[in-house]
């Protein structure tokens, strides 16, 4: 995560750093494509299909770097309190997988997006900072149209985006509507006074 960002917003590298980022963006591929291929083979025949579907993160980061960090927030699995059911767990479970992704989500794909439009003839996304905010209003749904890509593969990342933004709001949504459905069970099971 650290060298994508450093080869994408310091614009003034060194060849020496330019090189050591190289090396390790290269190193990091590698690793993600041995460590896919190991456990698809390891799965055995018969299964190797259902890994593929069962795992796609783990495909979309080998084929694609935006995708790496955001096998990161399966790490949150090992909180002990998600191991817990209750419906306040499993919110907050989710909460925190949602946010964890949202914003790695968000960080990376305005990173991408500006890696491929920051030079391109008649680019409005050429700043860390025009990337995030136009890539939090594409999340959103608001679409100002004051940012946009304009490249083929800036206008890939934002389709990304889009398909991501209607996931994270789709999951906001769910989680608003299941604490006032548990809030209002309460209170409907407490005896009136």
């Amino acid at each position: 995560m650290v060298a994508y960002s450093l080869a994408v917003l310091n614009e003034d590298r060194t060849p020496l750093l330019r090189a050591a980022i190289s090396v390790v963006l290269i190193a990091t591929w590698l690793t993600f494509l041995v460590d896919y291929i190991v456990r698809w083979i390891l799965s055995g025949r018969g299964q190797r299909a259902a890994f593929v579907r069962h795992n796609p993160i783990d495909l979309l980061s080998v084929i694609l770097p935006v995708f790496r960090a955001l096998r990161v927030v399966s790490l949150l699995q090992n909180i002990p309190y998600f191991h817990v059911k209750t419906p306040a767990a499993v919110r907050i479970e989710i909460v925190s997988y949602a946010a964890a992704y949202a914003v790695l989500y968000v960080y990376f794909l305005a990173l991408a997006t500006l890696s491929v439009e920051r030079d391109a003839p008649g680019a409005t996304i050429t700043s860390f900072g025009n990337a995030v905010w136009w890539a939090c209003v594409t999340i959103a749904t608001v679409g100002y149209g004051d940012t946009y890509p304009v490249t083929v593969m800036g206008r890939v990342y934002a389709v990304l985006l889009m398909a991501g933004g209607v996931a994270i709001i789709g999951t906001a949504s769910a989680l608003v509507i299941s604490y006032i459905t548990e809030r209002t069970q309460q209170r409907m099971k407490r005896p009136h006074s």
